[in-house]
């Protein structure tokens, strides 16, 4: 009888432990799945955060720069299609030939140099002229020492060629300077050069010119009588054809506050308008406000 219930027990046990041994197998293995879908999860989920986050930054660099709006109530926008200040310089065999307009780009109205490329790419320039007197009136003329504006340059061929050596529609680099006669001697005056821009673009973005008056205390700067005073806008060292565009100019006097514009058109006498360089250079040279400054 005793054998009888010995036997009976250990069976129970055995029954027993076999029970606990699957129970503590099937946590494991439900764990274990438990743990791989976590896993998983989690290698998914970094993968499409990192997916994410990559198309996120293709997508920003493949966004063109828009144009610069002005800052300036002062400033001179072309909001209005109006362009009667400004001329194309043309006069040696190295400066750009072609007409303006005003061109709405983006949502913001530019002036445009459309060039036609009938001159050749090297040591071409592109000149605009810009009348001071009719912008800011007499009156206001010896109170400029500074002139700012915003400038971009449209290719309108894939001659440019990038560091992968592809050519793309890109403006390439971008500068320039620019100058003007003074009330001295009627002397002609280097403003600075500018350079700047993103190339990867079809249009560049927005490369900011400032021109000072740095020697205006020995008579380098316009005067009241000056009729025909203007200053001349010049890119250079172009290394694609590319149309020009120009905003946001703001004359500034000698304590940063911004000078109106009045934009009355101005009759001035023949040979009055200020001369301008022969050829100008593909870098900008050293000038007396260059020394100075």
């Amino acid at each position: 009888m005793k054998y009888r219930n010995f036997i009976a027990g250990a069976m129970a046990f055995a029954i027993a432990a076999a029970a606990a041994g699957c129970g503590e197998k099937s946590n494991e293995s439900s764990e274990s799945s438990s743990s791989a879908v976590n896993t998983t999860t989690a290698e998914t989920t970094t993968e499409e955060e990192t997916t994410e986050e990559a198309t996120e930054e293709e997508t920003e660099e493949k966004i063109p720069p828009e144009p610069v709006e002005a800052s300036d109530p002062n400033a001179v926008t072309f909001d209005d299609g109006d362009f009667s200040f400004v001329t194309v310089i043309s006069d040696d065999d190295k400066a750009a030939v072609g007409e303006l307009s005003v061109e709405e780009v983006m949502g913001n109205k530019m002036l445009k140099f459309t060039d036609d490329n009938s001159v050749p790419l090297e040591g071409k320039v592109q000149k605009l002229s810009i009348n001071a007197a009719q912008l800011v009136g007499l009156e206001n003329l010896p109170k400029v020492r500074k002139i700012e504006f915003d400038l971009y340059a449209k290719a309108t061929a894939d001659h440019f060629v990038n560091e992968d050596g592809e050519n793309v529609f890109a403006p390439g680099w971008i500068g320039g300077g620019g100058g003007t006669v003074t009330a001295k001697d009627e002397k002609w005056y280097d403003f600075s050069e500018f350079a700047g821009g993103e190339y990867d673009f079809e249009l560049s973005g927005a490369v900011h010119g400032e021109f000072k008056f740095l020697l205006a205390d020995g008579g380098m700067c316009w005067s009241e009588d000056m009729t025909g005073a203007n200053f001349l806008i010049m890119r250079w060292g172009l290394s694609n054809e590319a149309d020009l565009y120009v905003d946001n100019i703001v004359f500034y006097d000698e304590d940063g506050n911004s000078i109106p514009i009045v934009n009355i058109p101005i009759e001035t006498e023949e040979g009055e308008e200020a001369p301008v360089t022969e050829e100008a250079p593909e870098e900008a040279p050293a000038t007396e406000e260059t020394t100075a400054g």
